[in-house]
């Protein structure tokens, strides 16, 4: 006679287990995983920024963790309420709600426990005021601008750059107990980089959003008028990135990065206004990534090497 639960059997077992997993990675895909560890390279500087040097590694750890957790709530939220528009777009319509994987209801139980627990974490780690702005944070991103912003105005990808750069003011306060000049400053350049970064994705998906029924600034204005503004933002940029240096915040290394960089950063935005194509487009929006990643790659290495 076989044990109780045999009747299942290695192949049961294996099944179940991979049933798990599935079900783990739909709801991790909900929290849009490929933006997450930009959201923790943002605000990670601010660590290091902190007086006497960089802040407790538990401390810090925990604070990350909870500004994690805010934007996997505002990106589920986000999943959540613009699912029928996914489904209409090719980039977006095999993501888990459009695609059927997991069910409306849950993927909304879902975001709302991760807003309760991300503003927990952040109040019991890093204060009341962190916690009150990842919160606003979360809330900013659903109303502001999913609900309001980006089905009415083209300038949704400006506006709503507040909430994707609400990592380093996170931080800051959860450091200093207030916003200061490395909040602001961090914020800046993530505020000033997400338009073009944006817009790079627009003029190759310009199809995608027209189905959806989102006003992107191509759609609305143009291709040549978007990719002026692509560059206008990237001269813009220069300024702004250069600014934790002459706040005191940063030294040569990050310097010497900031300029090589956007250097090349112009002269991408030079080419997609010269070369009029999708291939200058997805070029721009490859450039994008790389270029704020090296940024702060940069502050944290200096950051590391002043100790």
């Amino acid at each position: 006679m076989p044990a109780p639960g045999a009747a299942l059997g290695t192949e049961g077992l294996d099944g179940l287990g991979n049933t798990a997993l599935a079900t783990l990675r739909t709801y991790a895909d909900l929290t849009k995983p490929r933006l997450l560890p930009l959201v923790l390279f943002t605000g990670l500087p601010i660590f290091g920024m902190a007086a006497g040097g960089w802040a407790s590694p538990v401390f810090a750890g925990f604070t990350l963790l909870g500004i994690c957790l805010a934007a996997a709530a505002a990106n589920t939220l986000n999943a959540y309420l613009e699912r029928d528009q996914d489904a209409r777009m090719e980039r977006t319509r095999l993501r888990p709600l459009p695609a059927g994987r997991i069910a409306p209801h849950s993927a909304l139980c879902f975001g709302l426990v991760l807003c309760v627990v991300s503003t927990g974490l952040l109040w019991a780690v890093a204060g009341r005021a962190a916690a009150g702005i990842g919160a606003a944070s979360i809330l900013f991103y659903v109303f502001v601008y999913t609900l309001w912003l980006k089905p009415r105005s083209i300038w949704n990808a400006v506006i709503g750059g507040v909430a994707g750069a609400a990592a380093p003011l996170i931080a800051d306060v959860a450091v200093h107990g207030h916003v200061g000049k490395a909040g602001l400053a961090l914020f800046a350049i993530v505020f000033f980089w997400q338009p073009p970064h944006v817009w790079a994705i627009a003029l190759y998906r310009k199809a995608d959003y027209a189905a959806a029924g989102v006003p992107m600034l191509p759609n609305v204005i143009g291709d040549q008028p978007t990719r002026w503004r692509i560059l206008w933002y990237t001269l813009v940029l220069v300024p702004v990135t250069v600014a934790p240096v002459a706040f005191g915040l940063l030294g040569s290394i990050y310097l010497a990065v900031a300029l090589v960089m956007n250097a090349w950063f112009i002269w991408t935005a030079v080419r997609v206004l010269l070369e009029r194509n999708d291939r200058a487009a997805r070029r721009m929006f490859r450039v994008s990534l790389i270029y704020l990643f090296s940024l702060f790659l940069a502050m944290n290495l200096e950051l590391i090497v002043a100790g």
